[in-house]
């Protein structure tokens, strides 16, 4: 399947489980990078527009850049109303943005999918002299148990999942090959999510490795996961050990 279609049926899901990043991630990127209302920012990779209308919120302009229609259709129903939030069906190798015209390019849960060298040229090409690639993920702490036997489950029921984020942050290798010389600024979040039972299930099942309703691993998966949400909940809410994590540079 390619990469574009993943998400596909899993948009409204998706947008609904899906974590916010944490406001002093936004002021950290403001401060870093030096941008002010008179900027635009392209979010590559868009999906549903959870980092888009943050950004917005500050009083960006954005333009959100996603080929999913299903995704960029849900962020068009909840972002046009503002004037400041252009939507664009294109790709991160192709975003069709002009020459130069960009004070910063963010990417939110979505670099592993893309072609990185492609994708290097394409931010050259449109952002401005100097400005920045900021690149973030809301991570699960690894060294948790919970997150531990989530992972198991996942290896266990879903064929598809080669780790969260596709593993793309076991290693710094990725990130040296895509800035600059090799140097970027890394910084993280405390982040830790809180869901009861419906929530915990909605945010697994928001995953692109996650089983659909008609895959055979769908009813075992479900069960696997609300076993272990029973054994770490209280009160019906469980808290997962989460990390909002930051790779800030040039291209």
């Amino acid at each position: 399947m390619k990469s574009t279609n993943k998400f596909t049926d899993k948009a409204k899901v998706y947008a609904k489980y899906r974590p916010n990043y944490p406001i002093k991630y936004i002021d950290y990127l403001i401060a870093e990078t030096g941008i002010n209302e008179e900027c635009i920012i392209a979010d590559i990779g868009s999906g549903t527009g959870i980092l888009s209308r943050q950004l917005l919120e500050r009083g960006f302009t954005v333009i959100g850049v996603e080929p999913n229609d299903d995704m960029r259709t849900l962020a068009e129903q909840a972002l046009n109303s503002d004037d400041r939030f252009i939507s664009v069906k294109a790709t991160a190798e192709n975003t069709t943005i002009k020459d130069n015209s960009v004070d910063l390019i963010t990417v939110a849960q979505a670099f592993h999918w893309f072609n990185m060298e492609q994708f290097r040229l394409e931010c050259q090409r449109i952002l401005k002299q100097d400005a920045k690639v900021a690149l973030v993920w809301n991570s699960r702490d690894g060294t948790s148990d919970i997150n531990k036997e989530c992972a198991n489950v996942c290896q266990k029921y879903c064929p598809n999942f080669n780790g969260f984020s596709g593993g793309m942050e076991e290693t710094s290798i990725a990130f040296q090959q895509f800035f600059k010389d090799g140097k970027y600024y890394f910084k993280h979040f405390r982040n830790d999510l809180q869901f009861n039972l419906i929530g915990f299930l909605g945010r697994y099942l928001s995953a692109s490795f996650s089983p659909k309703k008609t895959d055979k691993e769908y009813k075992p998966f479900i069960a696997a996961l609300t076993e272990v949400f029973e054994k770490y909940s209280d009160n019906g809410q469980i808290v997962i050990p989460t990390s909002t994590k930051s790779y800030l540079g040039e291209v």
